[in-house]
């Protein structure tokens, strides 16, 4: 079963609808890891990382067309959350 047919429902895909939040963490996560220039994280500490700092955010759900007037959050809000999620993995990595 390819990805995108995970996400249909008869005819109608749910595949391009995201939260823009997944955006936004990868957006700052290279600028906030300059902040821990000791540290090092491998692929999977990304990844924990990533995931830990999306899920101290909200969810905000889009479709691939929505006009997105004012995001729910402040950019400083992504970036304490991305702050956090760096000091729990590099607590304790895996």
């Amino acid at each position: 079963m390819e990805l995108e047919e995970k996400y249909q429902v008869g005819d109608i895909s749910f595949y391009r609808i995201r939260n823009r939040n997944e955006v936004r963490v990868v957006k700052v996560l290279p600028d906030v890891l300059m902040e821990f220039p000791d540290y090092r994280p491998d692929t999977l500490n990304l990844q924990d990382i990533y995931a830990l700092a999306l899920n101290k955010l909200p969810p905000h759900y889009v479709q691939e067309i929505s006009i997105i007037m004012q995001e729910p959050i402040e950019d400083n809000a992504v970036r304490e959350a991305v702050r956090e999620a760096i000091a729990m993995v590099r607590a304790n990595p895996t």
